[in-house]
């Protein structure tokens, strides 16, 4: 698969890359969260939101909403699925990792999504990028075998559980539509698309079409 660079011009309709704050202290602190064989996600740790960053993220990133930081770490190398929020999410990578991203205005009516669209781009250790809520994103994936360490900013209360009820799928048909975008819902500010191959929860709508990406394959 073609990895590109979030400095390039292509980069551009899904992000930008966040050079007007001091991550150094929050990637430090990033090293030393847990790097599974697998994937972990946490929403909010304490360790990350002590930072200082806290409070500038808040205030010049997000114009003084509160938010809060967790982090993505693990191993992997395929797509699996495709999540939006309503709002930008910030990556910080403490290591060398590469987001898959595709674009809201390309899932077609029904909410299904052809994978053949998406692009990979290189995040660099040390590298902040804003993902933007027009985009679509998901898991990272390594670059080597060492794993990958992103922390991840989003407005307070995303991805926690969902109070409400919500539109379910009846059937999970790989690449079947649905009509309603509630049907996406698995996470509070959370829609997701996912893959008849990525291992997700049963019920989770499986609208992408297409080959299940991977990182190591043409």
């Amino acid at each position: 698969m073609r990895i590109l660079k979030v400095t390039d011009e292509a980069f551009r309709k899904y992000g930008r890359v966040v050079d007007n704050i001091d991550f150094t202290d929050l990637v430090e602190e990033l090293k030393k969260t847990p790097l599974p064989a697998d994937v972990v996600y946490e929403p909010s740790v304490n360790a990350l939101e002590a930072l200082p960053v806290m409070q500038e993220l808040s205030r010049v990133a997000y114009g003084e909403m509160p938010i809060q930081i967790g982090y993505c770490n693990g191993h992997n190398t395929k797509l699996n699925a495709l999540e939006y929020h309503r709002d930008s999410e910030i990556n910080v990578a403490a290591t060398d990792a590469v987001l898959m991203l595709g674009l809201r205005a390309d899932v077609e009516a029904d909410f299904t999504y052809d994978t053949s669209k998406v692009e990979a781009f290189l995040v660099p250790a040390g590298t902040a990028v804003e993902v933007y809520a027009t985009s679509l994103h998901y898991a990272p994936c390594h670059v080597d075998e060492g794993g990958f360490q992103v922390a991840i900013v989003l407005p307070k209360g995303t991805n926690y559980p969902l109070k409400e009820k919500h539109k379910k799928v009846e059937e999970t048909k790989s690449g079947a539509g649905v009509s309603d975008e509630d049907a996406l819902m698995t996470a509070v500010n959370k829609w997701l698309i996912g893959h008849a191959e990525g291992g997700l929860d049963q019920g989770s709508f499986l609208g992408l079409k297409g080959k299940n990406l991977c990182l190591n394959e043409d």
